[in-house]
This record gives structure tokens, sequence and C-alpha cells, in this order.
């Protein structure tokens, strides 16, 4: 199959065939606001994916890649956003650098068929005996199946490879292209978080809007960290929000960039600034929505005023930013940013735009002085009235006598007519004509013909309504050209309105959450004094903060252990939440925090059941646990709560052990910072890890009054000696006696004595029965003629014989 290829101007057909294979080939996917992509480099054989992530209209992302990877081939579907086309156009224009661009149809594409040809693939490492479900398995903890675009851009990725043959033209045709390892690709600078942190640390939450109107196409941010930081004023702001948010990063210049406008607007002697520049964001417009309907010529009236009031706010926004300091980068960017071409534009739209009557005529009006032509037809027009009434006067003196009135009336693109009663003579469509005049038609008992008087009007007025709207499309042309010319300077508006606004909202919540500016260095520690969550915060009455200590050669493997409910999983969330929070640049609930840069953010807290990949729980578990391992640097953050619990507690317990000491055996800069949660006490009560400065062992405060358990949530170095099952039980709600059972077997269990049944009698009670019931047999006087054995059977002897069957 032939391939097209974008190249200097025109686009050219390629046999694949006859081309060099390129080192290599990047396929990408990009729809509704997210791109998916994959590359193969044939130097080593491995296929590199990307995970689902959103981009903006001009694909930001999608360049730094390919400026990152330099692919000699980009695969994409032949049916494309035009986003795509247009950056594949400007791609084939660049003189440095011009990609191979190969297209697919759309077909090749599907998320099935690229499940399939994954499951097709040669995989040397595997045995050939590998069975489907075996191999599904092993992949699902290579790569990611919960991202489709990129699952999709795989199957066309493979389709390449095999038609190419890369690195192994020379072998029969029996033999695929090998793919010897899957690797998880992240941007220079971008920290590496999944899917399934995202939802574990709650930073998204999507809940269905409650309104019944919208429930099938509605969807609203629940309690999540986004939806308590997210106080943008503008619907751009929110969404470069969120991609702050999707890409949190190492970059300590944008992060201090940020962190200085933050730190001006907590000051509340800037308060009114703050509030000027969020009432005039409210008015900022879809700038890219309103500029695509200019250049298709679709402009409506209330798009006019859109763009009339953003520009004006752009204007408000830049001339109240020029007061502020100069010294802090974005207000200097934005000083200098946004041009006067606003002001140009703002002065054209206001000179010429009649907002008023056009709102009232549905239609584009432009105002007095523009257009002298324009402005002496209107004039006309405005004088028809009277002109009008006389012409009618005269009509009416050469009409029938029959005839009581008659008026002269303009109809836009009829022309002139002269319009008269139709009168109870007037029954057939014969009756209608009336010498001298042309009859045009009827409507409502009105007839409406031409006369020579009305003719000499249209060749004099001509179709005046028509010519002023068709002078005013050509003026409103005019201005969009203008506009157009002037798109870059709007494109600014949108990038440095939408960060203002971002961090405007961030400021607003750091002062209403009392949170503080962390410290953010290179350094390979974190530390934080006080931290809270904050979302646990907003919904409790009173929260115990907890501090945390990683420093580079310390205390980098915290193992915490403490009763259900006492707030582990909370308190591993919250060092996740705080960190996650410097990395996009905001400030943090805590006293204080310094924390170094990290590469990622790695959970295992959360098993996520996955019908599509048909896995078990415990499996997912295992998969989650190996991205964390095999994924994580020394510059990397580790959070694990109850690992093992989804098999038998000596397997279990044994690789969460395992796992544990693969981390504390490294060299000293690869241990990451890693914080682990787990009811298995024995883990430390056998000794099973490994002595070392690096393992810090913790717990949770707790105190029991009488039979209750009061949790006092205060984290404090040592180990817990009990989990309190029983108690946390009656707190449930659990029957006592239930729970008293469980305490004796428990019991029982630990010192090593015998479990005994109770719903069964002993053996030394079955004994005693037995021999009651055999001394009251023999004590039967058999040659007795009163006695009645046969009622000694069924009173005396079964009653017990049977209680003892049933307890037996």
């Amino acid at each position: 199959m032939a391939g097209f290829i974008f190249g200097q101007p025109g686009i050219h057909m390629v046999e694949e065939e006859e081309e060099d294979s390129p080192a290599i080939l990047l396929s990408v996917v990009a729809q509704h606001g997210q791109i998916g992509l994959c590359f193969f480099d044939s130097k080593d054989s491995t296929l590199n994916y990307m995970r689902d992530s959103p981009d903006n209209h001009e694909l930001h992302l999608l360049a730094r890649v390919i400026q990152e990877v330099s692919p000699h081939v980009i695969i994409t579907s032949a049916k494309q956003e035009r986003c795509m086309t247009r950056f594949l156009q400007q791609l084939g224009s660049n003189l440095d650098y011009k990609p191979e661009v190969v297209t697919y149809p759309y077909v090749d594409f599907g998320l099935e068929v690229g499940k399939q040809r994954l499951l097709s693939a040669h995989l040397p490492f595997l045995p050939a005996s590998t069975s489907e479900r075996d191999k599904m398995s092993y992949l699902s903890s290579c790569i990611s199946f919960d991202s489709p675009l990129m699952l999709r851009a795989v199957g066309a990725l493979l389709k390449c490879l095999d038609r190419r043959r890369v690195g192994v033209e020379l072998e029969d045709s029996s033999v695929g292209v090998p793919i010897l390892q899957f690797n998880a690709y992240t941007l220079k600078g971008v920290v590496c978080i999944d899917r399934d942190t995202y939802s574990v640390l709650q930073i998204f939450k999507s809940e269905l809007h409650p309104s019944v109107y919208k429930l099938h196409s509605g969807e609203k941010e629940g309690l999540s960290l986004y939806g308590i930081l997210n106080r943008c004023r503008c619907k751009f702001g929110s969404k470069l929000l969120r991609q702050w948010f999707m890409r949190p990063t190492q970059d300590l210049a944008v992060l201090q960039r940020r962190q200085e406008v933050i730190r001006f607007f907590t000051s509340p002697r800037n308060s009114d600034a703050l509030n000027t520049l969020q009432s005039s964001l409210r008015n900022i417009r879809n700038i890219p929505t309103l500029l695509r309907r200019m250049s298709l010529s679709h402009t409506k009236v209330t798009d006019w005023q859109c763009l009339y009031k953003t520009v004006y706010n752009a204007v408000c926004i830049r001339d109240t930013v020029r007061h502020l300091p100069q010294s802090i980068h974005l207000f200097r960017d934005i000083s200098e940013g946004l041009s006067d071409d606003l002001h140009h534009i703002a002065t054209l739209i206001s000179r010429v735009v009649d907002f008023e009557t056009s709102i009232a005529e549905n239609r584009f009006t432009i105002k007095p002085d523009v257009d002298p032509a324009i402005d002496d037809k209107k004039r006309r027009m405005m004088g028809l009235s009277d002109f009008l009434t006389d012409v009618a006067r005269r009509e009416l003196e050469h009409l029938d006598a029959r005839i009581p009135s008659c008026c002269v009336i303009y109809i836009p693109l009829i022309g002139f007519l002269l319009s008269v009663p139709r009168l109870p003579s007037m029954a057939e469509k014969e009756d209608f004509e009336i010498e001298g005049l042309d009859f045009m038609f009827l409507s409502e008992d009105r007839l409406h013909y031409r006369s020579q008087r009305t003719k000499e009007l249209d060749d004099l007025l001509g179709d005046l309504h028509c010519d002023i709207r068709d002078m005013e499309t050509a003026v409103m042309t005019q201005l969009q050209n203008a506009v157009l010319e002037r798109s870059a300077s709007l494109y600014k508006v949108l990038d440095l309105t939408a960060e203002l606004d971002c961090l405007m909202a961030l400021s607003s919540a750091s002062q209403e959450y009392g949170y503080t500016s962390p410290k953010l260095s290179s350094h390979r520690k974190i530390s934080i004094t006080q931290g809270r969550h904050p979302l646990l915060e907003l919904c409790s009455p009173v929260f115990v903060a907890n501090s945390f200590q990683s420093s580079e050669s310390h205390s980098r493997v915290k193992v915490i252990t403490g009763p259900n409910s006492s707030g582990k999983s909370i308190y591993l969330k919250q060092v996740g939440l705080i960190v996650f929070m410097a990395l996009i640049g905001s400030d943090v609930p805590a006293k204080e925090a310094d924390i170094g840069l990290l590469d990622g953010i790695f959970t295992r807290m959360q098993s996520r059941e996955s019908v599509s990949v048909g896995l078990s729980t415990f499996m997912i578990d295992l998969n989650q646990m190996a991205h964390a391992i095999n994924s994580s640097t020394g510059n990397s953050l580790v959070l694990i709560d109850e690992f093992g619990k989804g098999t038998n507690t000596v397997d279990g317990l044994s690789l969460l052990a395992a796992s544990i000491s693969h981390w504390l055996r490294k060299p000293l800069g690869e241990v990451p910072h890693v914080l682990l949660a787990t009811n298995f006490h024995s883990l430390l009560q056998l000794g099973l890890l490994p002595s070392s400065g690096l393992l810090s062992l913790l717990t949770l405060e707790t105190a029991v009054d009488g039979d209750e358990l009061v949790f006092l949530y205060q984290l404090k170095e040592g180990i817990c000696q009990s989990s309190y099952a029983a108690n946390i039980a009656k707190l449930a709600g659990l029957p006592a006696r239930l729970v008293q059972r469980g305490v004796e077997v428990s019991e029982l269990y630990r010192t090593g004595r015998v479990i005994k049944r109770i719903d069964k009698a002993s053996s030394d009670e079955q004994a005693d029965r037995c021999r009651t019931v055999v001394e009251a047999f023999l004590s039967l006087d058999l040659e007795d003629r009163d006695l009645d054995l046969q009622h000694f059977m069924k009173e005396d002897l079964l009653p017990s014989a049977g209680d003892l069957l049933n307890r037996s």
C-alpha cells in the first residue's frame, strides 16, 4: 500500500517498500483535544508509548515530542482533525526538518485492530507456546490499556513495521519485526503520573450533572483537587489549569514564574488589583472560534459583541498590569505582549459596528459617517415613507373610482409595488386585472401591482435595502480582514490571560484555605512540616496535621503500621497531594515545605477492576507494583497501601517484604521516596526486612478507653502491636457475640492452641452422653411386667440419642 508524503508544495505518492528503513517511526492520533502516540526505535527494537494526553489546537505537546524524538516517519490517519492537517502542512514547509508523513485509512486505527495487532506482534522474549490470555496478562503490565488513542496508534505503527519490515529486510517473510521492550515515554521535564495515581489521589473526579437535562451530555467536577483549586473566571483559564494538572513539571524556572505571581496576589494589599483583573477576565471569550467564523465569513452579531468585549477587556487587563511590578515575568510579558493592535481592533469595532441596530435587525449594521454612500442610501430609505404616500395619492387619481384607497410599498428583492384592497366583485383571478397595471400577487385581501410609476421608482431608487445590506457586508468583510491580519495578537491575549487566570485562581484558593508557598530546589529530599490533606480538611471539623521528612541518605523508605481507620491511607494521599501541588506551582497545605523536584509519582493504593483486559484484582495490583518498581528512580515518590492482601497471607507478606528489600538494597542514589502502609505486622515482628538507615518505622497513635478505641491520628516513630480489629468491628456495628468469638479464635491462633468449633460437641461431652445412655439402659429390669419398654425408648432413650446425634 502506498502512503502520502508532505513535502514542498504538494503531496506526492511514495512506495513504502522502496524507502530505506528509518531509525524511528512515530504514530499519532489526535481527537477531541487529546493525543495518543507511540514510536518504534529500530536501533534497540523498543516500542515507546505515551499515555493519552490533552493538547491544544496548535498541538504544542505533539510538537515537543517530535522535537525530542526527531522521527524519520510520522504515521497518521487519512481521516484527521483540522488541527492535525494544519500541523502536518506546517511541518512540511520546514526546510530544516522534513519527516516522511504516511497516512493509512481510518480503519487501520481501530481500537480492536490495535489490540489484535499487539497480540500478534513478534515478542521474542515470550515463549512461542504462550497463550493469548497469558500474553494479554503480560502486555497489560507493559503497556497502558486505558489509553485508547495510544492503542489505536500502536495498531497503525505495527502495520507500518510489518510492511516496511524494519530491521528484518533480508530475513524470510515469515519472520516478524521483533519488539524487544516496551517503554513508557514521558517528555523531558514532565513528571510521570499515571491514571491510577490521578484517580486514587482524587486529583480529578467527574460526576454526572445533577440536572436531568444534562444527564447524558453533561459532567461536573466532583470533590477533587482540581475542583477546589479551579477558581478561573474564563473557559480557557480552566482548560489551561487542567493541562497544568495533567503535566506537572520539573522545570524550576517555570515553577518559580508561577510562584512569584501567586505570592503577589496572596498579599492582602494587592486584593484590589486581583478583583479588577478577575472582573475583566470574565469577558474573555473563545477567540479561536471567533476567528474561525470570521475566516469562513460566518460571523454573527453576537460574535462581534464577544470580540469587542474580549479586546476591550484585554486592553483593560494590560493597562492594569502595567501599574504592577514589572519585575514579575508574567506582568512584563502581558505589558509588552498585548500590543497596540488590540486598541486598534477595539477602536475599529467601536467606530464601525452599530450594536443596538444590529441586535434589533439581527444583522450586521454600521454606524453613520463610516461610508457616505451607505449613509446616502439610508437617508433615502428613511425619506421614502412621505415620498411614497405622495406617489400613492397621485396613483389613486388614475384608478377606478370603486377603489377607495391605495398605497405604495417597498419589498426587498422585489421592489416598489402598488397595493390596493380587494373589492367584493373581485372573486376570480380574471377580476384582478386592472388596465395599465401588471398583477403580481394576492396577500391578505390586498392586491399588489406594478405600475409605470413603480417601475420608474425601481429604476430611480433601485433595490435600496439589498444595496445597503451588500455594502454593509462589504464593510464587514473589510473589518474581518483587518481583525484577521492581527490574529497573532489575539492568540497572544488568549495565552497570557489564561495563564494569569490560572495563577489568580490558585492564589485565591491559597488565601481561602491557608496554604503556604513551598521552597523548590533540585535536591533529593522532601520536608513537609504540619502538612494537611487539602480535601479532607474541608470535610472534617478537626484535622490533625502531620509532618513528613525524607532526606537524601536517611529515612527514604517509610513503613507505617497502625489499626484500620487510623489514617494511614489519608497520610499517604496527603503527602502525594502536597508534592503534586508543589509540582504545578501551587501553594501547599502545610506550615512549611521544602520539596525537591521529582520525575514521577507512582502508587499502589487502589484495586482497579478491568473487565476489558480480563485480569484478576491481584494481577492488576501486581501490575501497579511492577510499574512502580521498574519505572521509579531516585527522584520519584512511591506510595503503597496494603499491597499483598489480595492473595494468601504468606505469599502476600513474602512479596511485600521482597519489594521493600529490593529498594533498600539499591545504590543510595537510586532509592526513591517510598511511603508504605500495611497491616502485615509480622513483616516487622519477624524481622523480614534488612537493617538499613534508609528504613524508618512509623505508626499512628491510638488510645484505648475501656473497651473503646480512640484514634489520635498523630504520626510517631514505632511499630503498632495490634490491629485492634475487634474494636473496629464493634464501631462498625457487628454483633457483640460474633466479635467475641473472633477474639477467642484470634487468641487461640496467635498462641498456637487448638481452635475448637462451637457448633459441635467435644469428644469428652460425647463420651459422657453415651455413658449416660448406656447406664440408663443397663439399669432396666427387663423381667418387670410393668416395664413399658416402648415408652422408655421413646421418652428416655431416644431424646438423648437424638440430641446426641444432632450435636454429632
